[in-house]
C-alpha cells in the first residue's frame, strides 16, 4: 500500500469547530457593496463580454443557463475555453488560477499531456467507446485494487451518483435488511432514497422536492462526530427492518466542510460491525487526493464498499465506480459468473467503462503514483491554507480556513455549518432563512474572487493539485489579499 498521503499534519477539529460555531453567531462579513459594483462594472461588463453574450442565449436553452452545478456563478458564469495545469481561460483571453479542479478529480492539474497523448492514442485507433470489452477496463480496475487494500473488485458506472444507488442495493441483498443511515450533511448524489439530509444536518426531505416522501421510509440521518446518535438510529432499527448500510464521506459532508475527529470513522466502523451493517466510504472526492490508498488508507479503516467518483476517469467521462470486497461485489456480476443462486443487483451503465475513460484514467493514476501528486497537492494546500489564516487576522475577519490535504476550506458565512436539532431553537424554517441568506453573500465574495482571477467551488472551497507551485500559490494570495482588504460587516435591513 502506499502510504504517501496528502495530510501533512491532522486538523484539531474541536478548535475548527468552535471556530465555525463563532462565526455563524457573528454579524455576516461579505464584500463591501461598491467594490462588487465596481467589480461589476469594471470586470464582467467591461472584460467578460462574450461570456455574458453567450450565457444570455444559452438561458433560452438550457434552464438555468448551464448545464452543471459548479458552473453557476453571480452576476454570470464566465464560459471557459481551455485548462491547462493550474490555469483556466475563458472565451475572452482572461486568466484564472483553477482552485475547483473540476469538483476535485484533477489532482495532477487540468489536461495533464501524459494522460492527454495515451487518450489521442486511442482516439486513433479503437474510439472513444466500442459497447465490447477493452483491455483498459482490465488494466484500470487492477490498478484500483492495487492500491486500495479493501476492493478486491471494482466496477465501472457513469457517475458518483450510480455508484451510490448500486451501493444501496448490494447492501440490502447481502444483508437482507432494509434501512440505509447517511451522515447529515453528506453528499451522495441526487437519487431518490439518498437525497436526504444533504448539506444541512437534520434537514431531512427538505432539499428534495420532487420526491414522494414514501421513498424516504427507509432512509435516516446521523449528526456528524456523534457516535452515540449512529447507535441509536441502528438500535432503532434493529426491531423495524434492520439496517443495510451506513453512508459517510471519510472526511466530513461536503468533502470536509464539517470537519470529523479523526478516529471518528474507526467508530463508525466498530458500529457497523456490532449491528451488521456494511460500511460505504464515499471516496468520490477523497480517493487518489488523500492518497493512493484512499481516505481509507489514511483513516486506518475497513469499508466494505467504496463509492468513486470523476479521478478513475482522469477527469474525462464515464466518471464513477464501486469497488469493494468479493462477498458484496459479486451481486453484480450475478448470472454473468455463471451463478443461477445469487439474486443480481439492478444496475447498468451502456456508456459506463468506455475506452476512453479506461485508458484516462488508468494512466492518469499511473501518474499520480510516479510523481507523488496526492502529497505535492497536499503540500500546496498546506500553504494556500496558512496564507488565508494570515491575511484573516490581518484584516480581523471572522473567516475560518483549515484543510484536509488540498481539499482546503475558505468559510466566510459558514453557510453549511448550520445543524437542525429538533427542540433547539433553530428549526427548520429559520435555518433555511438564514442559509439562504448566507448563500447570497457567499455568490457575491465569489464574484470577488473570480474577478480577481480566483476560481473556487461556491467561494468557499477550493481544490489545489500537484500542478501549483509555492509562486503560482503565493501569487493566489495576493489576490485574496485584495478581496479580504475590501470586506465590512453587512448593513442589516
Amino acid at each position: 500500500m502506499d502510504t504517501r498521503f496528502a495530510i501533512t499534519n491532522y486538523h484539531d477539529t474541536a478548535a475548527v469547530t468552535k471556530q465555525l460555531d463563532e462565526l455563524i453567531k457573528k454579524p455576516i462579513y461579505s464584500i463591501k457593496p461598491d467594490v462588487l459594483k465596481a467589480y461589476e462594472e469594471d470586470y464582467f461588463e467591461a472584460k467578460c463580454q462574450k461570456s455574458k453574450a453567450m450565457i444570455a442565449e444559452a438561458r433560452e436553452v438550457i434552464p438555468g443557463g448551464v448545464q452543471h452545478n459548479l458552473a453557476f456563478n453571480y452576476p454570470f458564469p464566465p464560459v471557459f475555453t481551455k485548462a491547462s495545469g493550474a490555469k483556466l481561460y475563458d472565451i475572452d483571453g482572461n486568466e484564472y488560477f483553477d482552485f475547483l479542479q473540476a469538483g476535485g478529480p484533477t489532482v495532477l492539474g487540468s489536461n495533464p499531456p501524459e494522460v492527454r497523448e495515451q487518450v489521442i492514442e486511442l482516439l486513433n485507433t479503437c474510439g472513444p467507446s466500442t459497447g465490447l470489452f477493452h483491455e483498459f477496463e482490465y488494466k484500470l480496475a487492477k490498478k484500483i485494487a492495487d492500491n486500495i487494500e479493501t476492493v478486491e473488485m471494482f466496477r465501472m458506472l457513469g457517475s458518483g451518483t450510480e455508484a451510490c444507488m448500486a451501493a444501496v442495493r448490494a447492501a440490502r441483498l447481502a444483508t437482507k435488511n432494509k434501512n440505509i443511515i447517511k451522515m447529515g450533511g453528506a453528499y451522495h448524489g441526487w437519487s431518490d432514497q439518498l437525497a436526504y439530509g444533504i448539506r444541512i444536518p437534520g434537514s431531512k426531505f427538505t432539499q428534495a422536492s420532487g420526491v414522494p416522501l414514501y421513498l424516504f421510509k427507509h432512509t435516516q440521518e446521523f449528526f456528524p462526530n456523534d457516535l452515540d446518535d449512529l447507535e441509536r438510529k441502528l438500535r432503532f432499527n434493529m426491531v423495524r427492518g434492520g439496517t443495510a448500510a451506513v453512508f459517510i464521506e471519510p472526511v466530513g459532508p461536503e468533502s470536509g466542510t464539517r470537519p470529523l475527529d479523526f478516529d471518528f470513522n474507526k467508530g463508525v466502523e466498530r458500529l457497523c460491525r456490532k449491528y451488521g451493517a456494511l460500511l460505504i466510504f464515499d471516496e468520490v472526492v477523497t480517493a487518489f487526493r488523500i492518497g493512493l490508498a484512499g481516505a481509507q488508507g489514511y483513516y486506518g479503516v475497513s469499508p466494505d464498499l467504496t463509492i468513486f467518483g470523476k479521478v478513475v476517469a482522469g477527469g474525462y467521462p464515464g466518471a464513477g465506480g464501486i469497488g469493494g470486497k468479493k462477498e458484496y461485489m459479486k451481486y453484480f456480476g450475478a448470472g454473468l459468473d455463471g451463478s443461477t443462486k445469487i439474486k443480481k443487483a439492478l444496475i447498468g451503465g451502456t456508456m459506463a467503462a468506455t475506452p476512453i475513460s479506461c485508458v484516462a484514467g488508468y494512466y492518469t493514476l499511473e501518474q499520480i503514483e510516479k510523481t507523488n501528486a496526492c502529497q505535492k497537492a497536499g503540500q500546496m494546500g498546506d500553504r494556500i491554507t496558512a496564507g488565508l489564516q494570515e491575511l484573516i487576522k490581518k484584516y480581523n475577519l471572522p473567516f475560518v480556513a483549515f484543510n484536509q490535504g488540498s481539499i482546503c476550506h475558505l468559510e466566510t458565512v459558514g453557510t453549511m455549518h448550520f445543524a437542525i436539532k429538533w427542540g433547539k431553537p433553530w428549526g427548520i424554517p429559520s435555518v433555511l432563512k438564514e442559509t439562504s441568506k448566507r448563500k447570497k453573500e457567499m455568490e457575491h465574495m465569489g464574484a470577488a474572487y473570480m474577478a480577481e482571477g480566483l476560481v473556487t467551488l461556491a467561494g468557499s472551497r477550493l481544490y489545489t493539485s500537484a500542478a501549483y507551485t509555492p509562486e503560482l500559490v503565493d501569487n493566489a494570495l495576493s489576490r485574496f489579499d485584495r478581496v479580504f482588504a475590501n470586506v465590512e460587516v453587512l448593513k442589516q435591513d
